[in-house]
Parts: structure tokens; C-alpha cells; sequence
């Protein structure tokens, strides 16, 4: 059987003495940097929207929220059990353990109040954020695949990896799958649709589409990975990170077609106001 070996790659990226740096946090400020950026590059093609000087400022909110966030999602949805008989080690993020719907939920949960203290619309601050995640995505897969770790199911075809602690077995690389979905796939999508200024004119599109392509290629990638050990597969056939998605894939629907019309209602109240 065709199989290709794990790369000579190490979690660490650089030690010096006991101090040491993870692949997986410079991932993090990687993605927060680089979303930083482009966030201040979206909101100045938009002057009628949310400013630059506001997602400098959300920058330390986004922050506490994905950490806060993805920490508490990881403990309560995947090792609830486990942290609660071991309460000191919640705070060991370093041991790794982070969840992804619970960072955004975290994150969702700083723009709102963000939102409410600048008087701002939540939707149109939300859509510059939806185009700016798959970048921290697509690094942190990376990160997963340096670490060998959230490895896919086993696998006969060509391309399938031997991965450290997966067994002798070559397994779908699920990370790369996930960093080319989640990640390339889509933010070029929501690229190519801030473009257009009919797309960002409609409010709560843009996040529309951010929730409806991660839930929907999340969903797929899950179908090839390994599913948690300490959770395995739960009812209908489907793992936590499927079950996770599918209100993700209905919610981006419905802001998708509700998009045009909260849009048309701000304009109207708008206008009222003015009159």
C-alpha cells in the first residue's frame, strides 16, 4: 500500500533553554495579525461602514473572546468530564485544547458588546470579521498538521500519511483538507463576494456566507477524520464537530435570505429619521 511518510516535522518552532514557542501559537499571532490587517484594509473600501480605528480597537477584544471562548467550548463539549475532576488544568491552554465553535462563539459575543458600545450595526461590524477568519483557519490546520494531531481516518489512497501517533495505518491528512476548505476555499470566496458592492451593501451576507461555507465544508472533512476518542461517534452517525455545524450551515442560510431585507428596513428607518 502507497502511503506517504509524517515529514520530520517538531511542535516547537523555537526553545531557547526551557522557554519554548509552538508551531501552534505562532499560528494564532499569525492569524490575528493578518486578520488585523486585512480587517483595517475591508473596513477602509467602506467608508460608510464601521471604521478602521474600530477593528484596531476590537483587536484585544477578538483576542479574550477566541481564547476565552475556544478554551470554555473545548472543556464543556469535548472533555467536560475530564476538566471537572481536574479543574487546575482549565487554565493549561499551552497542553493545548481549544474549540473552534467556542471561539466564535467568543468572539460573536465581544462584537456584540463591541457593537452595542459604538452604537454600530452588529451585521455590517460581523461581515469584515467573517472575511478575515479563514485566514486564522487555514493557519491553525496548518498548525494540527505540524503537530500531527486531528488526523483523518484511515485511508488506501495515495496520498494518505503515516502520522506519529496514529498507528501504523496511512490516514486521510484531514488538516490539509481543512486548511484548503475551510481556509483557501473560502476566504476567496468571501473575497471575491466583498467585492462587489451589492454583496456588502446587504448586511449580515457576508457572515451569512462565512457560517454557511465553514458548517458545510467542516461537515464533509469530518466525514474523513478521526473522530475524538473520548466521544467517538454520537447519534445519527455523526461526530460533535458535524453535530457542531449543522445549526451553523441552517443559521448562515437564514442570514443569507434575511440579508436583503434588514438592509432595506435600515434604509427606511434611515430615511425616517432624517425626515
Amino acid at each position: 500500500m502507497l502511503a506517504l511518510v509524517f515529514p520530520p516535522l517538531e511542535p516547537v518552532a523555537v526553545s531557547f533553554g526551557p522557554f519554548a514557542i509552538r508551531w501552534y501559537a505562532l499560528a494564532y499571532l499569525a492569524g490575528f495579525l493578518l486578520g488585523w490587517r486585512y480587517c483595517l484594509y475591508l473596513a477602509r473600501q467602506n467608508p460608510k461602514g464601521p471604521t478602521a480605528e474600530m477593528y484596531d480597537e476590537f483587536l484585544t477584544w477578538a483576542v479574550i473572546g477566541t481564547v476565552i471562548g475556544g478554551r470554555l467550548g473545548y472543556i464543556l463539549l469535548y472533555q467536560a468530564d475530564y476538566y471537572f475532576a481536574h479543574p487546575w488544568e482549565m487554565l493549561q491552554v499551552w497542553h493545548g485544547g481549544m474549540s473552534f465553535h467556542g471561539g466564535m462563539m467568543g468572539v460573536i459575543g465581544s462584537a456584540w458588546m463591541f457593537a452595542r458600545k459604538h452604537k454600530i450595526h452588529f451585521f455590517a461590524f460581523t461581515d469584515i470579521l467573517a472575511c478575515v477568519t479563514p485566514i486564522g483557519l487555514a493557519l491553525g490546520r496548518l498548525a494540527n498538521f505540524v503537530n500531527g494531531e486531528l488526523y483523518g481516518r484511515p485511508t488506501d489512497l495515495p496520498w494518505g500519511v503515516v502520522f506519529p501517533r496514529g498507528g501504523e495505518a496511512p490516514r486521510h491528512p484531514s488538516q490539509l483538507y481543512e486548511a484548503s476548505m475551510e481556509g483557501v476555499v473560502l476566504f476567496l470566496l468571501l473575497f471575491a463576494l466583498s467585492r462587489q458592492k451589492k454583496f456588502r451593501a446587504r448586511e449580515g451576507f457576508l457572515s451569512g456566507v462565512f457560517l454557511f461555507g465553514y458548517g458545510l465544508f467542516r461537515f464533509l472533512a469530518e466525514a474523513l477524520r478521526e473522530p475524538d476518542a473520548q466521544l467517538g461517534i454520537l447519534a445519527g452517525g455523526l461526530t460533535m464537530g458535524q453535530w457542531l455545524c449543522i445549526p451553523m450551515v441552517m443559521y448562515g442560510c437564514y442570514l443569507i435570505l434575511r440579508s436583503e431585507k434588514r438592509t432595506k428596513r435600515r434604509a427606511k428607518t434611515s430615511k425616517a429619521k432624517a425626515a
